[in-house]
């Protein structure tokens, strides 16, 4: 564990974390809770919402505020967007980790599937990074973490597009780590491999055929994502290997990838 400086403990911090009642969302807000930040949590589900905000309140004794909203709808954006550009109550970290995929090849899809993907992976990280960096900019401090994938260095799965949304968020997050690394805030694109969620299951994805050896906790993910941050790494690609499956998504022949990879479930038959 972190152990905090003389000056960090005098000053309260704010984190905000969306999709946090699963998974690495909850990991998130249980680890900031213990290096003592002030939540404030973001999901659908209100009601286990607020139930996981009292039990890490109670456990930690820090203030946590539960904000049920849909990051898929213009509405639910703005009102986290309005949250994270109030003056009055800045936030210190925002964890962007909501995100969906869907269990379904592009021919076999819909637009209102598609579209929702795109909203909750792609436009949802977009605005709420907007609404949060200029003011982390001015104040000259500011934490960004964008969750993105493994997956989103190559096409492991063919027809899937959450690769493909995946990619933006890592191509995005280091555009921006760019622009503003010569101040003091940091934005770093988070990218696990398989990890043990409620992720999948939600996305109806049979999952029984891997084996347990390739499976990352969340609270692993969070722990090296959190110390990659604060070393100041742009990407954070969690365990060794995942860095050799980055590797080979990234220099290995295309047609070696696939061989290798041996899932076709999005391709045409011939």
């Amino acid at each position: 564990m972190r152990h905090l400086s003389h000056e960090e403990t005098l000053v309260t911090k704010t984190a905000l974390v969306t999709g946090a009642t699963a998974g690495i969302g909850a990991a998130f807000a249980r680890r900031l809770a213990v290096e003592g930040y002030d939540l404030v949590l973001i999901a659908r589900d209100e009601a286990r919402l607020v139930a996981f905000g009292a039990e890490l309140g109670d456990r930690h004794g820090v203030t946590v505020v539960p904000m049920a909203a849909d990051l898929s709808t213009t509405e639910g954006c703005e009102r986290v967007e309005a949250r994270l550009a109030d003056p009055a109550a800045p936030v210190d970290m925002l964890v962007n980790n909501a995100g969906i995929s869907l269990n379904a090849p592009f021919l076999q899809s819909t637009v209102d599937g598609e579209e929702r993907l795109l909203r909750l992976n792609v436009h949802a990280v977009m605005r709420l990074t907007l609404a949060a960096l200029p003011g982390m900019v001015e104040r000259r401090r500011g934490e960004i973490v964008n969750v993105s994938s493994v997956a989103g260095f190559g096409t492991p799965m063919p027809g899937s597009t959450y690769s493909a949304s995946k990619a933006w968020v890592t191509n995005f997050s280091q555009s921006i780590a760019e622009s503003v690394r010569s101040s003091p805030v940091r934005v770093m694109a988070l990218c696990p491999g398989y990890t043990r969620t409620e992720f999948h299951n939600r996305a109806g994805i049979n999952i029984s055929m891997m084996p347990d050896w390739m499976w990352l906790s969340a609270e692993e993910v969070v722990r090296d994502g959190l110390r990659d941050l604060r070393r100041g790494k742009i990407v954070s690609v969690p365990d060794w290997k995942y860095k050799v499956a980055v590797f080979g998504l990234r220099h290995l022949p295309q047609g070696l990838v696939r061989t290798v990879s041996k899932d076709a479930r999005g391709r045409i038959q011939r």
